[in-house]
């Protein structure tokens, strides 16, 4: 069934005592893929990076972000966001980081001044009508918070503040700012973005999923606090001598909607991002930053931190790739919400609920 033939009613948000799931058509229709991409996902910020990739005066980071090719550029201090695409042919101007004076396409050799105008033209001396300010390249809105590179690829966005306000003040004394960016993991799954999320947003399946976990947080304890575009999770550690912290340090576990993770820990910060691949698969990175702090006091910890992400990826994506088949499933249309355990899934599904009745008019005057 596609989006324009879903009864509205089926995203009417309701308390969560009475409150049904998604449909099941959400996390494997292409149709909602598409919708996600193009109305969920590329009109808010999406992170892409941190200044320290690009620090110095020429710096060049290329990356992919929703299916598009994206490069960001230090033009004299001033962060700049392209589109990685020639104005020629489409060909790449930048295919992994590098510093450099000027920005040349890969295929052709056309190059650009690193504020984004068109400089030079290799054999074009007998085009017509041919003028090189209407060949610039395609600027990207880009913002930074903290340190962290934020892109906006869609048409229209809330501003950063409203996906970010407030962090700074909860975690303080700690400083975002203060974490360098160490190294990238990413994770490949056979399931819907938004199952990922489903997954993350709640600890009701530690203990059938994650046992070891159970030795390390308190269960009983764990709190879900929801305030506009952020889900926040808390947990007490019964093991304050495990990696994650030790003595009476605090962490923050937030998720940021649509698609990111902020989990903040004294010296330490771990941004997850889900990004689609289609709709049946979803690719997860993990950025780790450290404090120069942590790791001069524990040189190891990333190899630890990695080791125990992967044990613990590894059976998120197994659960998370049978739940997508459940949910293909003739069996399955959607759900319920355990009040005691799923605020997180449920503010989630929420805020995509009220995303999807704004779209769903629209899809419909398109396909008439």
């Amino acid at each position: 069934m596609s989006p324009v033939n879903l009864p509205t009613s089926l995203f009417s948000v309701e308390a969560i005592e009475r409150a049904q799931t998604l449909p099941s058509e959400c996390y494997f229709d292409k149709p909602w893929h598409e919708i996600d991409i193009q109305h969920i996902l590329k009109p808010r910020w999406q992170y892409v990076g941190h200044v320290s990739q690009v620090h110095k005066d020429g710096d060049v980071y290329p990356v992919s972000i929703l299916g598009e090719p994206v490069i960001i550029v230090n033009n004299q201090q001033d962060i700049k966001a392209f589109y990685n695409v020639c104005k020629h042919r489409g060909g790449p101007l930048a295919t992994e980081a590098e510093n450099c004076k000027m920005l040349q396409c890969k295929y052709h050799g056309w190059t650009y001044k690193l504020d984004g105008s068109l400089r030079g033209v290799p054999k074009f001396k007998y085009a017509e009508l041919f003028d090189k300010d209407d060949y610039g390249l395609s600027a990207i809105p880009v913002e930074i918070w903290d340190g962290l590179i934020f892109v906006r690829l869609g048409l229209e966005a809330e501003p950063l503040s409203k996906q970010l306000g407030g962090i700074k003040e909860s975690v303080h004394p700690l400083r975002i700012s203060d974490f360098v960016f160490h190294s990238r993991v990413s994770y490949k799954l056979a399931c819907n973005w938004k199952v990922y999320a489903d997954n993350y947003l709640e600890g009701y399946h530690i203990p059938h999923v994650h046992p070891e976990l159970c030795e390390l947080l308190d269960i009983d304890q764990y709190a879900t606090i929801v305030e506009d575009w952020q889900i926040l999770q808390l947990s007490p550690l019964k093991n304050k001598e495990s990696i994650y912290q030790g003595g009476d340090e605090s962490a923050w576990y937030y998720y940021i909607y649509p698609n990111m993770m902020l989990n903040i820990l004294p010296g330490r910060l771990q941004l997850n991002q889900i990004l689609p691949i289609d709709e049946d698969h979803c690719i997860v990175h993990f950025d780790y930053y450290y404090s120069e702090q942590r790791l001069s006091d524990n040189p190891i910890l990333p190899d630890d931190d990695k080791a125990y992400s992967d044990a613990i990826q590894a059976e998120d994506k197994s659960i998370c790739e049978h739940v997508q088949m459940g949910l293909k499933s003739s069996a399955y249309t959607s759900g319920r919400f355990s009040v005691e355990t799923e605020q997180g899934v449920y503010a989630f599904q929420s805020l995509l609920k009220e995303d999807y009745l704004r779209v769903i008019p629209t899809s419909a005057r398109k396909n008439q």
